[in-house]
Parts: structure tokens; sequence; C-alpha cells
């Protein structure tokens, strides 16, 4: 029997592919959103209130509401970074993909479980997508060999992670986003009476070279659980030792581990995002999280929604040039942050006194209002021309070593 054709399949149903299926499928698409199941993708969780306003999320999904911040220099100096009128929500992957999956499902997509295996074309040109299910028998989730399965689409979006196979195959350059590996340890969070180093309404990130070379370590709560975890583009370096020593110097290492989960984490968006016939990327497939913080759940989001406004058009007027617009009206929008976050990393991140100098910028009121505004709000401030004026002076100082760490 031949099957009908959907007019999109979704592969992967992370906060990226479950926006582009419900975005299509409110625009009256018929769509497929095809992920993989039983995988949590490693993640600290937080999201900004211009996420939970643009995209109507349920105050109920926040697991904790973070009101501060605790910066950690390489000699163990504090700064703390309060949150002036907001928060920074925090969420549980596992709970939250999974309403992202079902509101698709409830705007009319329909969701299956598959592990994506390539994309073939017939002689018109329609993409047949081919994706291994789950065993029949059993209701083991690890697909069986030899049980592939089709489906035809006009229109393919590959939502399916940092190391897209879509986005290999698929996009040219697809293959070569530049990653930092991610590592955290899920604990059960301690109460903060009994552990003076652990508040559940803060987040500590931590700089220093032997906790990362060219990263960060945090320490991000989750109610009743606490991401512990680090991150390096060096492959020799270990991120487990990293991760249990850090638990150590904060008192965590007596915690309850729940499990441990590593991933990839792409740096920079892909200079490409379509392959001009059928093909559009979103989210790390994209490699669209933020340089700096390692962001990526909001900008995930804001990649499957221009993705799937792209490919509308692109159903509708059968036009592939259209499709290279979702990374058109995602750099218009974001690229100035993610250009000065990068600057930010290849510096700051470079070495021990480096990393000092950045923790003492953060001490400072005009640096902490605006950045927490821009993190909320998702888009540079414009609103404070003289803060930004001293904070400029203050950044070449500090840049140039014109004042101590």
């Amino acid at each position: 029997m031949t099957e009908s054709i959907y007019d999109a399949v979704v592969v992967g149903g992370g906060p990226a592919g479950s926006t582009a299926a419900t975005e299509l499928a409110r625009a009256g698409k018929s769509v497929l959103l095809l992920d993989r199941a039983g995988r949590i993708k490693p993640c600290g969780g937080a999201i900004p209130p211009r996420l939970i306003r643009d995209f109507d999320i349920p105050m109920s999904l926040l697991c904790a509401q973070i009101r501060s911040a605790r910066i950690v220099s390489p000699t163990d100096r504090r700064v703390d970074m309060p949150i002036e009128g907001g928060f920074v929500g925090m969420v549980n992957r596992e709970v939250f993909d999974e309403f992202l999956r079902s509101r698709a499902a409830e705007e009319g997509a329909e969701r299956r479980v598959g592990l994506y295996e390539g994309i073939s074309r017939d002689e018109e040109g329609v993409a047949t997508v081919h994706y291994r299910a789950p065993e029949a028998r059993g209701g083991g989730a690890k697909p069986a060999a030899g049980d592939e399965r089709t489906v035809r689409a006009r229109l393919v979006v590959g939502a399916d992670g940092a190391r897209s196979k879509v986005a290999r195959q698929e996009v040219p350059g697809g293959g070569k986003v530049r990653c930092v590996f991610a590592y955290h340890e899920v604990i059960e969070a301690p109460q903060s009476a009994a552990n003076d180093e652990y508040d559940g309404r803060r987040c500590d990130v931590v700089y220093n070279g032997e906790v990362s070379p060219d990263f960060y370590g945090w320490v991000f709560p989750h109610g009743g659980t606490a991401s512990v975890g680090t991150g390096s583009a060096n492959k020799g370096f270990s991120l487990r030792q990293s991760v249990g020593d850090l638990r150590a110097a904060t008192g965590l290492d007596r915690a309850r581990t729940i499990r441990r989960e590593g991933a990839p984490i792409p740096m920079q968006p892909l200079k490409k995002w379509d392959n001009r016939r059928d093909v559009v990327l979103a989210g790390d497939a994209a490699g669209v999280v933020a340089p700096s913080s390692g962001e990526g759940i909001y900008y995930a989001m804001i990649g499957g929604q221009v993705a799937a406004q792209a490919g509308i058009e692109f159903l509708e007027t059968e036009d592939p040039r259209v499709l290279a617009k979702a990374r058109k009206t995602f750099m218009k929008a974001h690229g100035r942050v993610f250009w000065v976050l990068g600057l930010m990393q290849r510096f700051f991140y470079s070495s021990d006194n480096r990393r000092e100098r950045f923790v003492t910028m953060c001490q400072d009121p005009d640096v902490q209002r605006l950045t927490w505004q821009a993190y909320m709000n998702k888009e540079l401030v414009r609103a404070h021309p003289m803060a930004h004026v001293r904070i400029f002076f203050k950044d070449m100082a500090h840049i140039m070593g014109l004042v101590s760490p």
C-alpha cells in the first residue's frame, strides 16, 4: 500500500522539535513527530521568564525559582548576583519535554517512537524518511535489527540534537558543529540547613581551570534534586573526576546520586540550516546554544518556531529558497547576542587570571543589572546607555590588565 504523504516529519521530540511540530500543526499541516524514547537530555534546565510568557508554559512545570546566582572564582572568591524583580525558572527535562510533545499532539501532530536512519527520495522527488521502530514484543524501546519503517514527507525538520544525523546527511557543513561535552550528576538535594554551601533558590557557577579548562562548573537546584556538572571541549579532561571534586568541595558528595548523564553541546550556529530542497534544521541540530552560558532551551524553542514558519511558507509556495528564512530570522534577532557571548567565552575562559577578572566584573552593579535584564528578556539592553559606557571602559581595563583581578 502507498502511504499518504505528510506535510512535515519532525525528527526529534525535544524543545525544538516539539515546538516546530506544534507550530506546523496549528497552521493546519499534517505532521508526524518522530522521537526516540527513553532518553533524558543532560541539561541544567534553566528557562527565562520570556520563554514562559512567549510559549505559554504553566508555572506548575517549574520545579524551582532561582532568585540569585553565586559566581565562584579560581581563588574561591564568591560574588552574589541577586535577581531584582524576576527569577530564573528551573524545569526537569523529562517532564518539560513530555509536556511539549503532548501539546504538539493536542494540536494535531501524530507521535511515533522511532530512531531516524536516513532520507531517500522517489522519482517525483518526495522525501521518504527511514526509521527503526521499537520491538513489538516485550515493550522494549530498543529498535530491533531489520525493523525498518518508512514515512513520506514534503518537508523534514531535523531537530535531532547536536550530533544530528539529519544535518550530517542533508545540510552542507552539518557535521562540523563545534561542541563542548557536558556531564552532570543528578543528586538528591540536601536540606539547606544541613549544607551551608547549598541554597535551593540559588545557582552556583564555578569558573576555575581545575573544574573546567574552557567552560565552567555548576550546581543548579531543581527542587527535590540538583544538577552538579561541568563541560569542556578538551577531550583529555576528565569531566567525571571534575564533578566528583566539585561535589566534594561543596559537601554534595554525601548526597545520593540519582543518575549520571553526558551529551555534546554545540557552541556555534551552523552557517546553513537547510538543504535548499526540503529539509530545515532546528535547535541543537542547527547549533543554537548560547556561547559562554550554554543556555539552550529558549533558543531551541525559538529555532523550532522559525523553522516551522519557514516550513509553512515552503509548503504553501513550494519555493525551497524560503527555508533559508529560518536562519536569517533567528540570527537577525539573536546573532549579536551570540557574537558577544562568543567573544566573552574565548577571552575570559582561557586562563584562571582572566577568569578571576571576569568574576571581578560580576561584582559591578551595572553588570549585574544589565546581565539579568538581558537574560530575562533575551535581548541586549539598550535602555541604559551610560551603564553600557561604564561597562565598556571597565571591560577594556580588565582585558588590558590595567586593573587587578
